[in-house]
């Protein structure tokens, strides 16, 4: 315990940093320190020249050994040339992380903001918000670096599809949907960058590349699966959110994960990462191994017989850095032994280096520079915290509310039972790949703002191995004007490493919850917590639950964004960015089956293939007023001007779809315009979710529909706003033939504007020769 006049010292400390501005005088220089005459006049440390000649200068001064002591994520220092050890593995999947070893809190840095796991920031919609959370979380972990407790270089976005629901990891993610997953991507990536040009304010990194989305289940796990994937799938899925990551982005990092993909690893797999993500999508920055991967797909997976091979397969499918020791022992060995030229060493410092150098590390003094003035008053600051509320308000989805029973009034719901594992929780709320939040505002005490509670959890975990702490909590729901049911999960049941077994409530919840809604004096409210979807068919179908709410993981406000939302202060109108099945979908279901395709033996993955029955569909979410769209204006007819090309005997899809490679895409977009009228009393905020299902005729390897644009509006009671929402044909109305091929279908697009408006676009080809079907 401080005594009181330290404290008051270090609050005047506090005070003085915030109005001089802090200097970032504790970082000293990585590199090219002013004082060290030695390297002053050197090429590598004069910002004036390319970075390309700064780094070609550099690696020409290094000898082999020390160049491989920088392929790692624990880089060495290179004394004599001026550069201190570098740790590289720093993450912001949601908020500054102390996860990686590159980042650490303590001192003047005890926190930062810690925003909602991101499938619930997925759940908004809301791209503005992504980026804006994105430039908080930026400015934070520059805070720390110029505070020397921090790193620039964060592998964060989890870009992942949300394939099986099962999948513990699937809370990182932003959801099932590819385009949604890249759009959150690249508006994530951009925030984290920054737009100076081709300077880093920090490096992001989209992972884990690709078709990863299994971590143990029934035996399998992540380190031996080898991931089946069919080029149709990889093409109009799975690779989708990393090619907008990189080519909209702009993401400074791609990192390769640790399954196979058709029996390569990933982080060895030239086709993958050469020929995918540098040549064809033109990645500017480094491709990093997962965490041991490279040791893995030696020792675990036996691809190379020796460890020396390991390392030159690696570098030569385009691996620049490893994290993990195994590039750092193996591939000065693979170098002499000739499985491996020194000239691909130094593509890969190349790489590496140039990345350094566009974040100014080679720069000098750190607080001379662009950012160097953030410090610790820039971190957990009331504007950031009251960012981390607003995510969170948008994110938390209304599944059900009948009556309405929502919103509570705070005149006739005096006093609230407060039930469940989840009622009181705060590091729950954050998830996984968290830090320490600056604070937290449980949901019990944010409705302890707006009502009398009586607490009781009904479990003690959320496990809810018995039922012996239901009975106080169906006696506190009989005597209570209303009652809130925090229920749902934790990182006890769905984490990494953890995939789930089935998709029910854990234990006793159900029983805990249906006992105490039958007995309950007013209204019941149910909440959930979780990453992945949950069966709640049971409550959804129980009239005396009357209302639902899904909050995620909330993040530290998450307690505040709830009590607002049951006591209306705050109007729900996030969407749902993933299917909620039953749990008979999982019947004979393997997570190993790769294929989202459904067949007559396979029910098929995400709304996009599965016509199966389900509890809530991908973009549900109610609000407490009511929308409406018109279409203002679209066009009905659109040509697709198309190269000539030689007919050729191939009909796959007959003459009905033009491969994208063959029109002429360029600025080939159409722009619609929707009326939303708001037609309820209270104000509120709309997403426009625009989907488009194919031409019939195309096959059953066609998606049923899919997500072509969104869009979030706020639009005040009574009033009318108008939304544009362009969409590029060649990216978004297209679909991928059994051959991996993208076309685009001609005739009749039907576009889904909600729930309640469809439009017909006919997309005709304008031949500039004879079209190659």
């Amino acid at each position: 315990m401080a005594s009181p006049f330290s404290l008051l010292n270090l609050i005047s400390v506090l005070v003085l940093l915030f109005l001089l501005g802090y200097t970032g005088e504790s970082r000293d220089p990585f590199a090219c320190d002013p004082k060290n005459s030695n390297t002053n006049d050197l090429p590598f440390c004069k910002a004036s020249l390319p970075i390309t000649e700064r780094v070609r200068d550099l690696i020409g001064r290094l000898t082999l050994e020390e160049k491989v002591g920088l392929l790692v994520d624990n880089a060495a220092a290179v004394p004599r040339l001026g550069m201190k050890g570098y740790e590289w593995w720093s993450e912001a999947l949601h908020g500054v992380s102390n996860v990686g070893p590159g980042t650490r809190f303590g001192g003047e840095f005890p926190g930062a903001t810690s925003f909602p796991q991101v499938i619930t920031t997925a759940a908004s919609f809301n791209a503005s918000l992504w980026e804006a959370i994105g430039q908080v979380v930026s400015d934070e972990a520059r805070a720390m670096y110029n505070g020397g407790t921090g790193g620039l270089t964060y592998w964060s976005p989890n870009v992942n599809i949300f394939r099986d629901p099962r999948w513990g990891r699937g809370q990182e993610t932003p959801g099932e949907d590819p385009v949604l997953a890249g759009r959150y991507a690249a508006s994530y990536v951009r925030g984290l960058q920054g737009a100076d040009g081709n300077r880093l304010k920090v490096a992001a990194c989209c992972k884990h590349f690709t078709a990863y989305d299994l971590d143990n289940w029934n035996g399998v796990d992540r380190f031996h699966f080898n991931a089946q994937v069919s080029k149709q799938d990889i093409e109009d899925t799975f690779d989708v959110p990393f090619r907008m990551c990189v080519k909209e982005g702009k993401v400074a990092s791609v990192m390769c994960s640790y399954n196979q993909v058709n029996g390569v690893p990933t982080c060895a797999d030239p086709n993958l990462l050469k020929k995918t993500v540098r040549a064809q999508w033109g990645l500017d920055g480094y491709i990093v191994s997962d965490c041991d991967s490279v040791g893995v797909f030696y020792s675990s997976q036996h691809y190379t017989s020796t460890p020396e091979e390991a390392a030159a397969d690696a570098i030569k499918a385009g691996l620049d850095l490893d994290c993990g020791p195994f590039l750092g022992l193996h591939t000065q060995d693979a170098v002499k032994k000739g499985l491996l030229a020194e000239a691909h060493v130094n593509g890969a410092l190349a790489n590496i280096l140039s990345v350094q150098m566009r974040l100014g590390m080679f720069d000098g003094e750190p607080s001379a520079q662009p950012y160097g003035n953030l410090g610790p008053r820039d971190v957990c600051s009331p504007a950031h915290q009251q960012l981390a509320l607003e995510a969170a308000t948008q994110g938390i989805v209304l599944l059900k509310n009948d009556g309405p029973s929502l919103p509570l009034s705070p005149k006739r719901h005096q006093n609230v039972a407060v039930i469940g594992p989840n009622s009181n929780v705060t590091a729950t709320m954050i998830g996984n790949y968290a830090g320490i939040a600056c604070g937290y505002t449980s949901p019990l005490q944010g409705i302890m703002r707006y009502a009398q509670t009586d607490y009781h959890m009904g479990c003690d975990k959320v496990a809810c191995i018995d039922d012996k702490q239901i009975g106080p909590a169906i006696e506190a729901a009989r005597q209570a004007d209303a009652t809130v049911l925090i229920m749902g999960l934790d990182q006890s049941i769905e984490a990494e490493t953890v995939d789930r077994v089935g998709l029910l409530l854990p234990g006793h919840q159900q029983d805990l919850i249906s006992k105490v809604a039958a007995a309950s004096g007013g209204p019941t409210i149910l909440v959930l917590m979780s990453g992945g979807p949950v069966d709640i068919t049971f409550a959804k179908n129980d009239p005396r639950v009357s209302a639902i709410l899904w909050a995620g993981y909330p993040g530290q406000a998450g307690g505040t964004a709830i009590a607002d939302i049951l006591f209306g202060s705050s109007n729900p109108g996030g969407k749902l960015p993933m299917t909620w099945y039953p749990q008979e979908y999982l019947r004979n279901l393997a997570m190993t089956n790769m294929a989202m395709r459904s067949s007559p033996s396979y029910p098929g993955r995400t709304y996009r293939f599965y016509k199966g029955p389900v509890v809530y569909p991908f973009g549900h979410g109610l609000t407490y007023t009511h929308f409406v769209h018109r279409v203002a204006s679209a066009p009905k007819l659109v040509s697709v001007p198309v190269d000539g090309h030689r007919r050729t005997n191939n009909t796959n899809l007959g003459n009905k779809a033009i491969r994208v490679t063959h029109a002429r895409c360029g600025k080939l977009s159409i722009t619609i315009h929707v009326d939303v009228k708001n037609m309820g009393s209270r104000d509120g905020t709309h997403t426009v979710l625009v989907f488009s299902a194919p031409p019939a005729g195309g096959g059953n390897w066609a998606p049923q529909k899919q997500l072509v644009g969104f869009e979030k509006v706020h639009v005040p009671a009574q009033a009318q706003q108008q939304v544009q929402i362009k969409i590029h044909v060649c990216k978004l109305l297209s679909v991928v033939d059994k051959s991996g091929i993208r076309r685009i279908p001609m005739g009749e697009h039907s576009l889904h504007i909600g729930d309640d408006v469809k439009h017909s676009i006919s997309l005709q080809a304008q031949a500039l020769g004879i079209i190659k079907s």
